[in-house]
Formats: C-alpha cells, structure tokens, sequence
C-alpha cells in the first residue's frame, strides 16, 4: 500500500570548465543513469570560453545554469550551483567526463539514509575507467605512516591498511562497505549531511575538496560507503593529470592535513609527501619535479593562496 510519500529529488549538479568536448557525452547519460530517479539538473560553470554552457541548454532544456563569472574553482562552483538549485533532498555531483551506467543513481539511493552508527551521508558508485578496469577510487583517511609507507613502496604500500591510503584490493570494489572518503568524480550527497556539515570548503581550489568533506561529514556522524552495484565510467583521471595539476593536488593533501592535525604532526607528513615526490623528481618525473619545488615555496603556486601554508 502506498504511503502517499514523494519519491526523493535528486540534484545533479555538474561543474564545467572548457568542457564543451565531454560534456555531452555525460548529458546523454543521464536518463537512464538516472532511470527510477526524480531529478533535475544545474550546471556551474566557471566562465568557459567554449560554448559548454550552451550545450547544456540544447540538451536538457530545463536544466539551471549558476555562472561563478571566474574560474572560481570546484568547491565554490558546487556551492553556487546549490544556492541556484530548485528544491532536493539529495545532491549528484559529478565531473562532466563522467559516463553513468544504466540504473547507477537509483542504486546509490537506496545506501543513503540510516540512523546511529550506521548512518550514511554520502554514497559512491564503483568507478571504471574507459577501458574498463576499475578504477582505484577508494581512500583510507592520510596518516604519516601511510605518507611514508607510499613514499617508500608506492601504490603497493595499500595492500597494508595501516601503510598506504589508496585501497588496491579490487575485490573491496565488488562489495558494498563504508570507506574514509572517496574521489569525487560521482558523489551523492543526502540533504541530512549537507545540512549538518555546511558548504564545501572553498580554499581548496581543486583536489582535496572532497576528502575534507567527507571527513568532516564522519566527524559528525556520516559515513562514505561505495554502493558496488552503482557503477560510472571515468574518461579522465590520475593518468592525464598535468603537472601543474599534480602539483595542485600534492600541496592540497598537505594543506588538509594542516587543517587536521598538529604542527609537529604536520611537519611529519610534510616530510613524508616531500619523500615520495623528491624520490620521483630524481627518475625523471615532470609532475614530481614540479611539485617538489612547490612544496618548497607555497607561496609561488599558481592560484589563490588557502588560508593554510603548503609547508610546516
């Protein structure tokens, strides 16, 4: 029998830059990603010179545009699309090179929700690259001896929980299970968390944004689980990160950890990040090179500058 009650409305929310080249791919997806699900949809956009903004428009001809008028940067483009959103009881977001699978959403739903311990705030869905294989998107929380474990033995260091932050066991993929956070090409948020822990935390430019959300989302009693039966395809990820990029997501990870933790801890896994990327810089890497000497001088990296310091 019916309880008469509204089905829960989804806001999917999709941040562009430039992305006038992927962002129709997602757009097509959506329908039968979205299949069983209410929902409408909000672009942000973060002053594209492309005509991205006019490709969401043709293509989902209700949906509402939140123009930050600069590259503002993730976070603030994922809060100025919330101020514009129509009315939700959870939140989609996800990076325009995303791909859904069919029935991936409705899936995400039904882990949402809970009370007590078992309480859930944000669901992930198990994330595929373009060819297929599955991608690492599942975290444990940063630790110096992870830092450490990662500088010394790389990705290996994550078949030790204690030793490395990124969960290599794939069959952990295959499975439904809470996790310290997760990356955040396709997170669902329910209107609970968002509530209770506030907006994302806009000093972080991109990467480490939504490692700080959901962190702060289990300090206040909100679990991040992968729902394995949910699955989206990734065209972009870690393998096409720039330097410059990487760079911006190594001193993130230790601006967050600042936030977190003590100066001396700080100072600690600082070291333990420096490692990992010296190491690299003298094989060869460009990306390590470069974030090498950004962990050096903070202060040089090109854009606006957090209320934290790079450096212990």
């Amino acid at each position: 029998m019916s309880t008469g009650r509204a089905a829960p409305m989804v806001a999917v929310v999709v941040v562009t830059y430039n992305s006038a080249a992927v962002l129709p791919g997602l757009l097509a997806s959506l329908d039968e990603g979205l299949c069983g699900v209410r929902w409408h949809l909000t672009v942000a956009d973060n002053a594209s010179a492309d005509d991205c903004v006019e490709i969401a428009r043709r293509l989902v001809p209700h949906c509402r545009i939140a123009q930050t008028g600069r590259n503002a940067g993730y976070a603030a483009a994922f809060n100025a699309a919330l101020r514009v959103a129509e009315p939700y009881d959870a939140v989609l977001i996800l990076n325009p090179d995303v791909r859904l699978r069919p029935g991936a959403v409705a899936t995400l739903l039904t882990h949402l929700g809970g009370a007590g311990p078992e309480r859930v705030g944000i669901t992930v869905p198990r994330i595929l690259d373009e060819d297929g294989a599955v991608a690492l998107s599942l975290r444990r929380e940063p630790t110096v001896p992870r830092a450490l474990g990662e500088a010394i033995l790389g990705q290996r260091a994550g078949r030790f929980p204690a030793l490395g932050e990124t969960i290599v066991d794939r069959d952990a993929y295959f499975r439904d299970g809470t996790v310290d956070w997760a990356t955040g090409a396709a997170m669902l948020m329910s209107r609970e968390c968002l509530d209770a822990c506030g907006p994302w935390d806009e000093r972080f430019f991109l990467y480490s944004e939504e490692t700080e959300f959901a962190l702060r989302a289990r300090d206040r009693g909100f679990l991040t689980k992968l729902a394995a039966g949910a699955e989206v395809i990734h065209i972009g990820g870690e393998s096409r990160v720039s330097p410059a990029l990487w760079t911006l997501l190594t001193v993130n990870r230790v601006r967050l950890y600042r936030m977190r933790h003590s100066p001396p801890a700080t100072a600690l896994f600082w070291a333990a990040v420096f490692l990992r990327e010296a190491a690299r810089a003298v094989l060869g890497h460009p990306r390590s090179r470069r974030a090498t000497v950004a962990l050096m001088r903070p202060a040089r990296l090109p854009f606006p500058p957090a209320a934290d310091s790079a450096a212990p």
